[in-house]
């Protein structure tokens, strides 16, 4: 089986979808490797390194790719990347499916079996190869750097001869992947922190890493909650009352980071324009879900404001900011993936289309769009109205009622 490992062309993107370390385990298993030349520059891997490592490194993308079996991509190719996809190649990357609907009918027109990675089951057997979690983690820890380099104080509380330094302190709302790896930063770094989140069951995992859960109302939040740990819909009440009470914990905050996000929609808006205006000059206000949509009223993605005295962050691929170790992480989780697949007898990657982790991630197979998400629906059939008998009354309805 030969694997493809291209480089990212896609502006801003730093990472790639392998490493030295796991070509190095991809040639174990039986496969060959071919990377396009220059592909792990951006995360300080060269080209000699993948040579070392057995890869054969490729002057063009179509190079790397011709005799494929598979391709390896961070990000979502281009049309124009496409246009050298062998037909029946299959395709395992981050697809943005959800957010591009559109190219889910392109691999299927262009015979690309496509994988998207980022909708990884969150089931056990499946916990090595998701990528949404090894790299939100990587955000948290990011979000919380950022946010110190741009706070113009020190974090910790520092007792000196001259007099004593207060500590920041930090909010995170959200208790996620991004929003525990926050806290425990935050909390390493000397912070007072405190965080929220819809689902009460977070408070343990907040508390457990020293930080304060917040909310308006706990016996509400426990009421609401589902037997398997999730949240539902909250009561106009109390989204009001936990507004009211968000604006005004924000009010005393020096860093606020905010980790929000909904798979396929626009992320939550978290933090209004007033609440932004009732901060201190000189807080720091971080948006890990600026490019879907942002949690916060003002942020922009990819730029660094500041409005009133507090700035806001808006990076891009947080991740990829920590190229190195965004892509040594993401490198795993797809090898992993492919490793548990992997048929050593026929050195190929052969998964079953009903194993439930090939079914969540697969979009395309066979020149056909398969995922229920994303697969044309069908026509409902027309039920022709039965004849009437020939002694029924006259039928008085006016059309515009009839069903």
């Amino acid at each position: 089986m030969k694997i493809a490992v291209l480089k990212e062309t896609r502006s801003g993107e730093t990472r790639v979808a392998a490493t030295p370390e796991t070509v190095k385990k991809f040639i174990s298993l039986g496969a060959s490797i071919a990377v396009q030349s220059g592909a792990g520059d951006a995360a300080r891997f060269s080209d000699a390194d993948y040579a070392a490592a057995g890869a054969r490194v490729s002057p063009s993308a179509a190079d790397a790719v011709q005799g494929a079996d598979v391709i390896l991509k961070v990000l979502a190719p281009s049309s124009e990347e496409l246009r050298v996809f062998p037909r029946g190649v299959k395709l395992i990357g981050v697809l943005s499916a959800y957010t591009d609907p559109d190219s889910v009918a392109s691999y299927a027109r262009l015979g690309v079996d496509a994988m998207a990675m980022e909708l990884m089951p969150r089931i056990t057997r499946a916990q090595s190869m998701d990528v949404l979690s090894s790299q939100s983690n990587l955000a948290g820890y990011k979000a919380v750097i950022d946010a110190a380099a741009y706070y113009g104080r020190a974090l910790p509380m520092m007792m000196t001869a001259a007099g004593t330094i207060a500590a920041a302190k930090v909010f995170i709302m959200g208790a996620g992947v991004a929003g525990l790896q926050a806290i425990a930063t935050a909390r390493r770094l000397g912070a007072v922190v405190s965080a929220t989140d819809v689902r009460f069951a977070a408070k343990e995992q907040v508390n457990s890493l020293g930080a304060t859960f917040v909310t308006v109302d706990e016996e509400a939040m426990k009421e609401a909650e589902t037997a398997g740990g999730y949240a539902k819909e909250m009561s106009a009440d109390f989204q009001k009352r936990q507004a009211e009470f968000v604006a005004g914990h924000i009010a005393k905050q020096d860093i606020v980071i905010t980790t929000a996000l909904i798979p396929g929609r626009p992320a939550p808006k978290l933090v209004s324009e007033e609440m932004v205006r009732a901060m201190k000059p000189g807080s720091v206000i971080v948006d890990l879900a600026v490019e879907a949509g942002g949690n916060v009223a003002l942020s922009r993605p990819g730029e660094a404001i500041e409005t009133g005295g507090v700035t806001i962050l808006g990076f891009k691929n947080v991740p990829g900011r920590l190229a190195a170790d965004a892509s040594s992480l993401y490198a795993r989780n797809v090898y992993n993936f492919i490793a548990a697949f992997f048929d050593k007898e026929r050195k190929s990657f052969s998964a079953d289309p009903e194993d439930a982790i090939i079914k969540a991630v697969t979009l395309t197979r066979g020149g056909a769009v398969v995922h229920e998400a994303f697969a044309p629906k069908e026509a409902e059939p027309v039920l022709e109205a039965e004849a009437e008998p020939e002694d029924a009354p006259e039928d008085t309805t006016d059309a515009e009622d009839e069903d």
